[in-house]
């Protein structure tokens, strides 16, 4: 089966790939209230240790699942493909932040 790559899914990357950046510091800011931790020290162990920046755009990615679904039960397949695909962008830097350095 040969998919062509529309501008859905464009749009779709463009999300997968945009999202978890956006609610990176929402993940931030919840963890610092549930953990009695400052906001600015979880950010420099993002900014500085690229172990944990990895572990906090992996709960990031959970936001992805939202626009996710939402474009599934919308019957925008397109869209929620190129979700799919924003969320493989992040893989490469996961295997390298976990078992490289």
């Amino acid at each position: 089966m040969r998919i062509n790559f529309t501008r859905e899914h464009a749009i779709g990357l463009l999300i997968g790939v945009v999202s978890p950046l956006v609610f990176l510091p929402l993940v931030l800011l919840i963890l610092s209230f549930t953990q009695n931790t400052s906001f600015e020290y979880l950010w420099q162990q993002v900014v500085q240790f690229p172990e944990y920046r990895s572990k906090y755009i992996s709960l990031a990615l959970i936001s992805n699942l939202v626009w996710f679904y939402l474009f599934l039960n919308r019957e925008k397949y397109n869209y929620s493909y190129g979700i799919i695909l924003g969320m493989i962008v992040f893989v490469p830097y996961m295997i390298y932040a976990n078992w490289i350095l």
